[in-house]
């Protein structure tokens, strides 16, 4: 009994391999059988099913195929096939069993772990977006990936394992795609993985407030011949409309069961993955292949050309020709090059050019749009059946709002009053919180200062680590603040009608109302926006969006813009604020105009895109996306920040200068360190110091002394390290009275020491300008340069960024101060 306990264990981590991999004359049992559904059933009725044994005979003489013993009887599988059945080895097994073995090998007990080890279900959520698919993967696995009430939030997958009912379900979050076409990265994406990937089950989520439009990717799911369950999401609102759906009957049609859920409450989702369990068990009745009655003559062409895809084996045991052949007559490019490797490619393109130019000549109409009338009408029969409509009061009350917030004249103000109300709420809120860190972070220096002896790692406590990071930490309620109110507006759907109002000025620089979406997500943070550009088409709109996304101003760059906001401008903090972010905008207007006479030729690109209707915010997702960017903010003060500030402080602590006369800052005398002078001069002369005066003739046109110019170098890693950087530079070794001030206060105070401005203040408003916009246009990271060379595949545009928003920064910089300096 111990020798099967410890082989189950061994069989459950073990990695797993295919029966294609596996040597001549080696044992297996089979794990699992992946595969669409005639390969399955037809390699099931071999009896290659969970838990046989099968033995490796030999391969063919040009090793493929490779005949196998199963059941007492040779057969024969070629490697394509062999590769869609995953084993364990007898001799895997054993190599790693514990010496509690007692000399035999049991093959009951292996087959029972085998069984066992087919307890790990593949799920893949596929769903249009909105329909609220990372919602449920978000509820049932604990994540805290995006939601947001607009297309374009999952732009790639994203997975994670849970338990149920002793099975482990591995859940994988595909990106929100209307169709498995493959005209858009989402939609090959999503397309490749299930096919690729060969999912156990897909799980299809559907939005209940609107069946027509989501049935249209179920259709194609049907299509493929793969296993699938039907999560009829957000439930609620089709029972609060008064409407009623057979959904027994609909499940039967289809051929899916489906299951009502309202995944933003959890309701449902323990029916529903018990269903998936029983469909990959295969004892649920109502699954069964249906195909899509497409018509007389499209039937003819698909029968024409399945019978040329057939010929190939290897390739219709991973696809249903039955799909190829639809894929092909709706002129699908990625599916002609799968076949590429058919030995009769040439003569199946050829059948498929003969019967599209047939059914062009009999209907008057090209093929891809008779399937997807075909498909509409195959699911407006189904829903005729089984679905009476109710009151769409949500797409009634969407409208009427609607009618305010998109308004020709009304709409663009309304959007500017939204920021408006977001950054004074982030001002105004937030400063109360913001005193009470700020005198926990004082009392916290107090403390170590008095009970620490003199010494350089007292030093680097108080003036590096403590004075830096309690700089920034300080600003962790305005970010939550403005995570709070831009969720809010993304969970209730409006940022989609800000992509709506926002189309026609798109559209004047050469993209349309897809493109703001990623712009807006800048808002947050510039690397998931950069990364959200996979959604828009045209590769040309996509470098364009790239490009100029690093002038949506992120959250990082925020407690730069609250410092000297408040103070330098505390009687108008929301009014620069949003000014700045407007900045931000215009310069990306510009530079995308630039580019497009340019760099890129202007295509005339369709704006299509859903407006959802509008849904109360679950305050359960928006707290825990709140939490989730705290922590992630946390997390940086805690690694990137702190390393930077211990560097920034070590350049600026070595070499120690000798004390000096505060009468004669150039001669040596016996001034204690401590005193304001004798640490101005200390900063001046260290390595921090020498760097900074190197940069000064580049920073001095825009008004900024060599700490500034330090400060923005700082920034390059990450943007919150320039406030860090700030609270070392200009708070170190100052008076004890005032160790409770905030950052604002001490800018606000400093002055030139020495040199010919001495005694004049360090800052002003128009310096402050000047730094601001500087920050608002140089790019924001280096995480953001990688992305964009990942995304685009070129370091050619990730080098392009840092060139030409530096150059951007220090021209509209220089221009800020100038015109500031007259009314100033």
């Amino acid at each position: 009994m111990s020798y099967i306990c410890t082989l189950f264990l061994i069989v459950l981590n073990k990695v797993q391999v295919r029966l294609s991999e596996v040597e001549e004359n080696n044992r297996v049992v089979i794990t699992k059988v992946l595969g669409h559904g005639s390969f399955r059933r037809r390699i099931s009725e071999m009896g290659f099913v969970t838990g046989k044994e099968v033995l490796v005979l030999k391969n063919a003489p040009l090793f493929d195929p490779v005949e196998y013993q199963l059941l007492g009887y040779n057969v024969s599988l070629r490697r394509a096939e062999a590769e869609l059945i995953e084993v364990i080895t007898i001799a895997e097994a054993l190599d790693l069993a514990v010496p509690t073995f007692d000399g035999t090998i049991d093959m009951e007990a292996l087959k029972i772990s085998a069984k066992e080890k087919s307890k790990t279900i593949l799920i893949a959520l596929a769903g249009n977006p909105n329909c609220g698919k990372t919602t449920l993967f978000n509820r049932v696995t604990n994540s805290k990936e995006h939601v947001g009430n607009y297309s374009g939030v999952t732009v790639d997958s994203k997975i994670a394992s849970f338990q149920h009912r002793g099975y482990t379900l591995n859940l994988v979050d595909l990106p929100g795609t209307y169709s498995l076409t493959s005209f858009s990265p989402e939609e090959l994406f999503t397309r490749n993985y299930i096919i690729e990937e060969t999912p156990d089950i897909v799980l299809n989520v559907i939005d209940a407030s609107n069946l027509e439009r989501n049935l249209f990717l179920t259709t194609q799911l049907i299509d493929m011949d793969i296993k699938v369950v039907l999560a009829l999401n957000m439930y609620d609102d089709l029972i609060t409309s008064g409407a009623k759906l057979n959904q027994k009957k609909l499940g039967n049609l289809l051929g899916i069961p489906i299951i009502p859920t309202t995944a933003s409450r959890g309701e449902g989702l323990n029916e529903l993955f018990d269903e998936i369990i029983e469909v990959y068990e295969e004892r649920n009745p109502v699954v069964r292949h249906i195909h899509i009655n497409y018509g007389e003559e499209l039937e003819q062409s698909i029968k024409a050309i399945r019978t040329e895809i057939k010929e190939d084996k290897p390739i219709t045991a991973k696809l249903s020709s039955r799909y190829l052949a639809l894929r092909l007559l709706d002129n699908d490019p990625a599916a002609l090059e799968t076949l590429k490797t058919s030995t009769n490619f040439n003569h199946i393109n050829e059948v498929v050019q003969q019967e599209i130019a047939r059914l062009k000549s009999r209907w008057n109409e090209d093929s891809s749009s008779l399937i997807t009338n075909a498909k509409y009408g195959f699911i407006s029969g189904a829903l005729r059946e089984t679905f009476k409509a109710g009151v769409q009061w949500r797409y009634a009350i969407t409208g009427k709002i609607d009618r305010l917030v998109t308004h020709r004249i009304l709409g663009f103000p309304i959007f500017l009053l939204f920021m408006f109300l977001t950054f004074f709420a982030t001002f105004t809120l937030g400063s109360f919180p913001m005193v009470w860190i700020n005198q926990g972070v004082a009392f916290l220096g107090d403390m170590i200062k008095s009970s620490m002896p003199p010494g350089m790692f007292k030093d680097l406590l108080t003036d590096g680590v403590i004075n830096g990071l309690g700089s920034i930490i300080i600003f962790l309620p305005n970010i939550l603040i403005l995570f709070f109110f831009t969720s809010l507006m993304e969970d209730t759907g409006y940022m989609a009608r800000a992509a709506f109002i926002m189309d026609k000025l798109m559209h004047k620089i050469g993209l349309h109302g897809r493109s703001f979406i990623p712009m807006v997500m800048g808002f947050g943070c510039n690397v998931p926006a950069i990364m959200a550009t996979r959604t828009i088409r045209n590769r040309g709109d996509r470098l364009l969006t790239m490009l100029i996304i690093p002038f949506m101003s992120c959250s990082a760059r925020l407690p730069v813009y609250i410092v000297l906001i408040s103070a330098f401008f505390p009687n108008s903090p929301a009014l620069i604020l949003t000014g700045l972010y407007l900045l931000g905008i215009t310069m990306a207007i510009i530079m995308a105009k630039i580019l497009n006479r340019t760099l890129f030729r202007r295509k005339e690109t369709p704006f299509v895109m859903e407006l959802p209707p509008y849904r109360m915010p679950i305050m359960r997702n928006t707290l825990v996306h709140m939490w989730d960017k705290a922590r992630q903010y946390l997390q940086k003060i805690g690694g990137t920040i702190l390393i930077a500030v211990i560097i920034i402080w070590a350049l600026e602590y070595f070499p120690r200068t000798k004390n000096i006369d505060p009468a004669n800052p150039t001669s040596v005398t016996a001034t204690q360190p401590g005193h304001s002078i004798y640490n101005q001069t200390q900063i001046e002369n260290s390595y921090l110091g020498s760097i900074g005066h190197a940069m000064e003739p580049i920073i001095a046109p825009l008004g900024m002394d060599w700490r500034m110019g330090i400060c923005l170098l700082a920034g390059i890693p990450a943007k919150e390290i320039v406030v860090s950087t700030m609270g070392v530079l200009y708070q170190t070794g100052k008076d004890d009275q005032k160790s409770k001030e905030l950052l604002p206060e001490v800018l606000r105070a400093q002055e030139y020491y020495i040199g010919p401005k001495a005694g004049q203040k360090v800052f002003n408003q128009a310096v402050a300008l000047a730094f601001l916009v500087f920050v608002l246009l140089y790019f924001p990271c280096i995480a953001v340069i990688a992305t964009i060379k990942r995304e685009s595949g070129s370091w050619k545009w990730a080098l392009f960024t840092v060139v030409y928003t530096t150059g951007f920064a220090w021209i509209f910089s220089f221009i800020t101060y100038r015109i500031a300096l007259l009314f100033i």
